[in-house]
């Protein structure tokens, strides 16, 4: 098979789908591997270090798309790249469909089949693909919630970890998964006043073996959420339905009594986010505010510290493509029935629900698919 590596054109976004040594793993199958020229760059993997692992460098990206069996991504495909997909080629990227109707209106039309990381999931609901950049996202959401609560960047000016003599500040973090719990892990270190919320009340159970009173744990309900993003310096919003649309969460009117110069790190902006004001933003103008509260929901945080989201990604995702690689899509799947659930797209069908029931699309089961 040919795998093709795109340069990532997002805004802002640095990483790369691939590192030399997935170039040697795919090499070593028997497959060829070709990337578009500077592809590494924003994570500081040179050319040269791709070539001496096997790969071919090309300089147009359309010669990857119109060569590769399975284009491999890390964000999802821009409206430029929309018309480069052939009919039965393979993209395995994050996707994001739900909501993004055009998007997924281009892939439907090209007759793709599209993985999407984010939906690959085991039978005790874990996804794995999406792990480590939740991990990542996670962990910076406290940072850069932080950073945007100084006075000078407009924020309240409010020291999370506060000083003897001195409140703490407060920071609730909303929906308890891997994005939740490495928020909570780094709230902690910082000392700060702690509140996490979740409608699974084994998950706050765990959490409150772990960290005792340093951290409050709640049901999430209407009248908690309130209370806790009302009396918060920092709101993380960290909620996730694998493949679906954000729920709305945090209302308009909780945003209009929130503290003046508070902030909310909307992780949940990639499947629309988790506030009702929330909108994408990037690295490059990060923030907007309403109702005086700093809003930052840039969709690919983790682009952010490239070089440790690429190689964190790629430990997770490189298996599974030599899988796919290895064997073909339809055989993969029916070997390793987690990724059946990252099939969001096929030859023009719509085979995850939650991106038919948030589109409006006919929902077809991909047994049914491979089936015929």
């Amino acid at each position: 098979m040919i795998i093709g590596i795109p340069k990532e054109i997002k805004e802002d976004e640095y990483r790369v789908a691939i590192i030399p040594s997935g170039v040697r793993a795919f090499k070593g199958h028997g497959h060829l591997v070709i990337i578009e020229k500077g592809a590494g760059r924003g994570c500081r993997i040179e050319d040269r270090e791709y070539e001496d692992a096997g790969a071919v460098i090309v300089n147009d990206p359309k010669e990857i798309y119109s060569r590769a069996d399975m284009v491999m991504k890390v964000k999802e495909p821009l409206p430029s790249e929309h018309t480069l997909f052939r009919e039965g080629q393979i993209l395995f990227a994050y996707l994001h469909l739900s909501p993004a109707p055009e998007l997924t209106e281009a892939l439907v039309a090209a007759k793709i089949v599209a993985v999407a990381y984010e939906t690959i999931q085991t039978n005790d609901g874990f996804l794995p693909l999406l792990a480590p950049m939740s991990e990542v996202a996670g962990k910076m959401s406290v940072q850069v919630g932080a950073h945007f609560l100084e006075k000078t960047q407009g924020g309240r000016g409010v020291l999370l970890g506060g000083v003897p003599g001195v409140m703490r500040g407060r920071i609730t973090v909303i929906g308890a998964g891997t994005v939740g719990m490495a928020a909570t892990k780094i709230a902690v270190g910082l000392g700060a006043d702690v509140y996490i919320l979740d409608i699974d009340q084994r998950r706050l159970a765990h959490i409150d073996e772990i960290y005792g009173n340093r951290v409050t744990t709640l049901i999430s309900n209407s009248d908690n959420v309130s209370f806790s993003v009302l009396n918060s310096h920092l709101v993380i919003g960290a909620v996730l339905i694998p493949g679906a649309c954000a729920p709305k969460i945090i209302t308009r009117d909780m945003i209009r009594r929130m503290k003046t110069g508070a902030v909310i790190v909307d992780v949940a902006i990639d499947q629309g986010g988790c506030a009702e004001t929330s909108r994408p933003t990037t690295h490059g103008n990060p923030t907007f505010v309403v109702d005086d509260v700093i809003h930052y929901c840039v969709s690919n945080m983790p682009g952010a510290v490239a070089r440790t989201s690429t190689f964190a990604l790629t430990n997770v995702t490189l298996p599974i493509a030599l899988e796919i690689a290895n064997q073909g899509i339809n055989q993969a799947v029916l070997q390793y029935p987690k990724l059946a659930r990252g099939v969001n797209l096929y030859k023009g069908l719509v085979t995850h629900d939650a991106v038919a029931n948030a589109l409006g699309y006919a929902y077809t089961p991909l047994c049914e698919v491979l089936r015929n």
